[in-house]
């Protein structure tokens, strides 16, 4: 699919780092003396890093990114040489994206012959006693930490909802399995997403639906917008579509309120759809001011 992604300059970057902490997905990394990106798969393209560039070096471009492929992502790095190929494997595994990492190894060791650096060595060099290639990954379920110099408010991250016991009351705990869950902050490459019922919620729903957590987060994998007062509605419906067709999502739940102006969120989820390769069923559940439910339908 095409899409909207960070582009380097490279004659024109001096390695200066100004933009490695203003990634929020930690996706730039200094490499030889220039900014690198290391893979598609935590460029969002929404560009929060293009402004802390002194030599305008990074720009957004429009190109066609397929959904993410390690075997795609290593074999381009393995051309650019050996300290690249070290640093995006450091990146996935600093990430805890194992997976990941188990793929970029199998590919490494099955084309070694064509490789001109030592494969093995390298490997040993990022493998670290991870014993990576004995233990047992799903990488269709693997959960990732991040870590390193990004937005802390922004980290993609998967954690696991607490344990209740029957004589809890289902109210009082979080069904919140990940972060972040703003639209717009969202990886749709994420582990976490993969395969899931997502919940796409209007900002005030959650503070007028008293049993949000338990009558609709319980679950899903959520994320949230407001349809009225943000920005950017192309890159929402844009991140919709790849959640269906990266992500392979089995339905959506939208969750709005009666007032007109949250329709909005349900035509994004729509047109989102609309656009991807996969039609998926759709839910719309509506919220009165007060807290009822006045509609809940597939449409």
């Amino acid at each position: 699919m095409e899409r909207e992604i960070v582009k380097i300059d490279d004659s024109k970057c001096n390695g200066c780092g100004q933009c490695i902490p203003n990634c929020h997905e930690g996706a730039l990394q200094i490499v030889d003396g220039k900014a690198v990106l290391l893979s598609d798969l935590l460029c969002d393209g929404l560009g929060a890093c293009v402004g802390h560039c002194p030599l305008g070096a990074i720009t957004i471009e429009k190109r066609e990114a397929t959904p993410y492929d390690e075997d795609t992502v290593i074999k381009e790095m393995v051309e650019k040489g050996k300290n690249i190929v070290t640093a995006h494997l450091r990146h996935l595994k600093d990430h805890n994206e194992m997976g990941f990492l188990k793929q970029g190894f199998e590919y490494l060791k099955k084309n070694k012959k064509n490789i001109n650096f030592d494969v093995q060595e390298l490997i040993e060099s990022i493998d670290n006693n991870l014993q990576i290639n004995k233990m047992e990954i799903n990488t269709n379920a693997h959960e990732h930490f991040h870590h390193g110099g990004a937005c802390p408010g922004s980290k993609s991250m998967a954690f696991s909802a607490p344990v209740t016991t029957s004589n809890e009351n289902d109210n009082q705990h979080t069904e919140l399995t990940h972060w972040p869950i703003q639209l717009h902050l969202i990886q749709p490459a994420a582990a976490h997403f993969h395969k899931c019922d997502l919940l796409v919620a209007a900002d005030c729903t959650a503070f007028s639906y008293g049993n949000f957590h338990s009558g609709f987060l319980k679950g899903h994998k959520v994320v949230i917008a407001c349809p009225k007062l943000d920005s950017g509605k192309d890159i929402y419906i844009e991140k919709i579509t790849r959640l269906v067709d990266e992500a392979h999502v089995n339905t959506i739940t939208v969750v709005t309120m009666e007032v007109p102006c949250c329709s909005g969120l349900l035509q994004i989820v729509q047109s989102g759809v609309t656009n991807s390769k996969h039609k998926i069923p759709v839910k719309s559940i509506i919220v009165g001011i007060q807290g009822e439910i006045l509609q809940e339908e597939w449409v």
